[in-house]
């Protein structure tokens, strides 16, 4: 949903441990078992209500260490696809740079973790159909004379910052005279540059900008109505997330496609809306 290429460059700037994990991945198991036995789903455990690290253990969290959790709309439809699959999941904690690396060198069976499918990507990585579509919005102080605009050029002369490596980066230059602020190394550190005052808005997609204004009273969110908004991030409502599975891995994607099949709009949608009631009041 949020995702877009990251750069060669980048992928030679990571290395890969001999047992063909990157520095950037953290298990969710000490004990090691069979890739036929788990399904590894790569995720960064850092972007409520898709994913996030947490100490409380509920049924919808899995475990990144002995202390440590993941939870979130991703985590979820990680567990009902490896169910449906017959595998026991494993939800990997990865750097958002190192995903596609680390399905590329079989550490990971699947990343779930708001990515969006675009061209350059599906030349290094297979997709699955969208699992779920978000509106974008952006994210601005309540007290600010942002807070009321209806249409993206408004933000023309503005500071605007997204995250680096994502689809929330690109699509700030369809914003006509705005100042596009070098891009945040990661969500929550774009909104602290927000609520610093160091940039005047932050793209987002609707659900997480829900949640980002439930715990921050100080923010406020704006959605824009079609013709208004954001255009070159597709046409589909919003932009979509979808899974990624390695290429020649054609028996598991198949199966996971399947099994994403079976779970209906109206139950992702109730998984989202659940997510979003539990997510954390501020990232752990």
């Amino acid at each position: 949903m949020r995702r877009i290429q990251f750069t060669a460059a980048l992928l030679s700037a990571v290395l890969l441990t001999a047992c063909g994990s990157s520095a950037g991945t953290e298990s969710t198991t000490a004990s090691s078992a069979s890739s036929n036995e788990t399904f590894r789903v790569g995720m960064e455990c850092n972007y409520a209500p898709f994913n996030w690290t947490t100490t409380t253990a509920t049924d919808t969290a899995q475990p990144l260490t002995s202390a440590d959790y993941c939870d979130g709309y991703d985590v979820v439809i990680a567990t009902k696809i490896a169910e449906a699959i017959g595998r026991d999941v494993q939800v990997v904690k990865t750097d958002w740079d190192a995903l596609i690396i680390d399905l590329q060198s079989g550490s990971l069976d699947a990343i779930i973790a708001g990515m969006t499918d675009t061209p350059e990507r599906s030349e290094q990585v297979n997709f699955t159909t969208p699992y779920y579509v978000s509106p974008e919005v952006v994210i601005v102080r309540a007290d600010s004379e942002l807070a009321s605009i209806t249409d993206i050029q408004e933000l023309s002369g503005y500071q605007v910052q997204g995250q680096m490596g994502t689809l929330y980066d690109t699509i700030i230059d369809d914003i006509d005279g705005v100042i596009h602020v070098a891009a945040a190394t990661d969500f929550p550190a774009a909104i602290n540059a927000l609520q610093h005052g160091d940039v005047d808005a932050v793209t987002s997609e609707l659900p997480v900008a829900i949640g980002v204004t439930a715990a921050n009273p100080d923010l406020a969110y704006v959605q824009f109505e079609e013709g208004h908004g954001f255009t070159s991030a597709g046409d589909e409502g919003g932009v979509t997330v979808s899974i990624a599975i390695a290429k020649g891995n054609e028996d598991l994607l198949n199966e996971v496609q399947t099994a994403l099949d079976a779970i209906s709009e109206e139950e992702r949608q109730e998984i989202m809306e659940a997510a979003v009631i539990r997510q954390p009041a501020s990232e752990e």
